[in-house]
């Protein structure tokens, strides 16, 4: 069960910036093999860790090499957009860090039966969580050609989405990931095919993500951290897709302008309150980073510090005095 041996991705980087938070519990929302969560245990002797993942085999894993924190450390199995609940039945008030790792894991790619890769043979799956009903081939099989379309179009960002979902639905039933990937493959232009990789990458991503709900489940996730930070504490997020940066980037932003609607340029005079103030924006990986773990060569880390609870307005600290200019800029 050690299949989720692999090198954390940005692992100094994230250490770095929570390190600096205050003694309190921190939420690592996506587990996997807790290699985050071990490295910042060793690092910060005043945390305590909850670590949440959906995948049963990572909590397995993490909860074998957690053991050594004792008391320090507890795992569940669950979603990240369930943190609050569980936070609140632990008897915590708040959270002084939360770590997001996102995307699918290299062991879940790495082990053929998952269903994730389109270099294997194995059944149509994908799901995080196996206690999950709905898998890979219900999507595949089951969607309409114009739904179909739009899922590879929106999550894989695949411009030949409509050719793509139209060759699915002509080759049902597609049960197993080497059929899909080869459907896909044909239905893509023959020259297109010789450049950007394996034809199939986007279409089993968006596949993915529809499964397994990611973009809507992370919403509600990052709104939730932001809204356990506890003064001082601190949100990072490392994401590998587009459309899950843009999403945090947007959740980050309006936290730290506090929703200013006033035209920019000018003082805000909506009476938004910024809850948080950013750390940095966007940060890619080192070239060294990238030969250590090739994972990282995709990765956006993004980070916020949550601000005093001052009701006189103390927030405007937040990367100078008019939030929704400063917090723009820094979110870029």
């Amino acid at each position: 069960m050690d299949g989720h041996s692999h090198v954390p991705v940005a692992l100094d980087r994230v250490v770095e910036l929570l390190r600096v938070v205050p003694d309190g519990l921190v939420v690592d929302a996506t587990l996997g093999g807790a290699g985050h969560a071990a490295a910042l245990l060793d690092a910060h002797p005043g945390v305590r860790l909850l670590g949440l993942d959906r995948d049963e085999d990572a909590v397995e894993v993490a909860t074998s090499r957690l053991a050594r924190f004792g008391d320090r450390a507890t795992v569940r199995h669950a979603r990240f957009d369930e943190m609050r609940a569980i936070v609140r039945s632990l008897g915590e008030e708040g959270v002084i860090g939360v770590l997001f790792d996102l995307g699918v894991s290299s062991p879940q790619l790495d082990r053929s039966e998952r269903g994730f890769s389109y270099r294997h043979e194995a059944p149509l799956d994908m799901r995080m969580d196996r206690t999950q009903e709905r898998t890979a081939a219900d999507v595949v099989n089951g969607l309409s050609a114009d739904a179909l379309a739009h899922v590879i179009d929106r999550y894989g960002d695949e411009r030949f989405a409509r050719r793509v979902a139209s060759a699915i639905v002509a080759h049902r039933p597609i049960e197993t990931t080497t059929q899909l990937a080869d459907v896909v493959r044909d239905a893509i232009p023959a020259a297109t095919r010789r450049r950007g990789g394996h034809p199939a990458k986007r279409t089993f991503q968006a596949i993915r993500i529809e499964v397994n709900e990611e973009l809507s489940v992370l919403a509600d996730g990052i709104d939730q951290a932001i809204d356990l930070l506890l003064p001082g504490g601190r949100a990072v997020v490392l994401s590998y897709h587009y459309g899950e940066d843009r999403l945090v980037k947007e959740r980050f932003r309006r936290a730290a302008t506090g929703g200013c609607v006033c035209p920019p340029g000018l003082d805000c005079v909506c009476g938004a309150t910024p809850t948080v103030q950013f750390v940095r924006g966007a940060k890619h990986a080192s070239a060294a980073e990238v030969e250590a773990n090739p994972r990282a060569s995709s990765v956006r880390l993004r980070a916020v510090e949550a601000l005093p609870r001052d009701p006189v307005g103390t927030a405007d600290a937040a990367e100078g005095s008019a939030p929704s200019r400063s917090a723009g800029r820094a979110a870029s």
